[in-house]
């Protein structure tokens, strides 16, 4: 047996609770849910230091005899997820949401333009202006009339980027696939990490999440980091399932149904004041459930009927004036046909779509978050 020795620096040896960190027992609960929560009552007698330390600090309440998450444990939860992503970003995407009108947390750009009735005289550009005025009382001598008179037609204006306020609504699909690789995590963290930016930089902006499976569900900010995939209940290959809507409780819930989570997206950004509208649509797999009428069906592999009934749907959302950005999840579906099925609706829907695996969706999303409409204009 071998030996090392080295300097003692003075500090405490790390105990098994100084181990189990809190961002670990964070990230345990973002995996995995209200289970992980029912784990924690179950632990060993010896760790239940962790426990009373994360009840002690605020992080966790105990309701019933049940744990549950504290507001502030959720808000860090969401800080550090939008650290996590920013920290993976290039620079340069941190920005806004550019426009070509100016308005709250406006950028200067190159170049400048003509002042015109409304413009704001805040973004005057002295030099370029007074070097207008000069040129204008500039004699054929060469000599400049004094004093130099200031006319409208000299005013010259920066150009300036400003930030649009912009009513996003995430689609966060809960199908039973959502398990695998990570992605329904990423999902999570992704959601909360725009909740966090919102509320720190752009309070104008508002943010609603829906999960879609068999149906839909509109998801609170504080039932986010418990929420988790649907647990698959059938193997078969085949599966051709109808039933009541209002009874689509007690059949499978592992299906997909975008066609009800486009329109229940669709029907809360119509209820918001918002120059523009966002919805950005997380899935890994072409829809397998649709409603007609007042019944559901859960069609495996996926039908047509679904597609052209998901399809109608987003064609409403684009006439409502949202703006669809799909992230197709493709770890193990590259060249499936569902691919075809989202390349379909983009084109349908006028929309933008991203393939991409689910350590990538952070940056994808927060990226087309932040940076809106692209082109640089001049103000109109």
């Amino acid at each position: 047996m071998h030996y090392a020795y080295g300097e003692f620096d003075g500090e405490e040896f790390p105990t098994p609770d100084s181990l189990f960190a809190y961002d670990q027992i964070m990230d345990f609960i973002l995996a995995y849910g209200e289970k992980a929560l029912d784990a924690m009552e179950k632990m060993d007698p010896a760790d239940a230091e962790i426990l009373e330390k994360l009840m002690k600090d605020g992080m966790l309440d105990k309701v019933a005899g049940k744990y549950r998450l504290t507001p502030r444990a959720i808000n860090a939860m969401q800080r550090r997820a939008l650290m996590e992503i920013f920290a993976l970003m290039p620079r340069g995407t941190r920005e806004g949401h550019p426009t070509t009108h100016s308005g709250a947390a406006a950028e200067r750009l190159e170049g400048t333009k003509r002042y015109q009735f409304g413009d704001p005289i805040s973004e005057l550009d002295l030099n370029t202006t007074l070097r207008n005025a000069v040129a204008r009382q500039t004699r054929t001598d060469g000599k400049v009339s004094l004093p130099i008179h200031l006319s409208e037609q000299d005013l010259e204006l920066h150009q300036m980027e400003g930030s649009t306020n912009v009513a996003l609504c995430i689609l966060i699909d809960q199908s039973g696939s959502m398990m695998r690789y990570g992605r329904f995590l990423s999902a999570k963290k992704v959601a909360m990490a725009l909740t966090a930016l919102v509320r720190q930089r752009f309070p104008q902006d508002t943010v609603d999440i829906v999960g879609f499976y068999s149906t839909a569900t509109r998801i609170r900010e504080e039932q986010l980091p418990l929420v988790m995939p649907k647990q698959v209940s059938t193997h078969e290959y085949m599966i051709n399932v109808k039933c009541p809507l209002a009874e689509a409780g007690r059949t499978h819930q592992h299906f997909t149904n975008l066609q009800l989570g486009l329109q229940m997206g669709r029907k809360i950004l119509g209820a918001r004041q918002a120059e523009q509208k966002l919805m950005f649509v997380i899935t890994d797999g072409q829809p397998t459930a649709h409603v007609d009428g007042e019944t559901l069906y859960l069609q495996y592999p996926p039908s047509q009927a679904t597609a052209m009934a998901t399809l109608r749907e987003a064609l409403l959302c684009m006439r409502a004036g949202i703006r669809i950005a799909s992230f197709a999840l493709i770890e193990d579906y590259f060249g499936m046909e569902w691919v075809e099925f989202v390349d379909q609706m983009t084109r349908l829907a006028k929309g933008v779509a991203f393939y991409c695996a689910s350590g990538d969706l952070a940056s994808c999303v927060m990226e087309s978050y932040l940076s809106g409409k692209k082109k640089k204009t001049y103000i109109a």
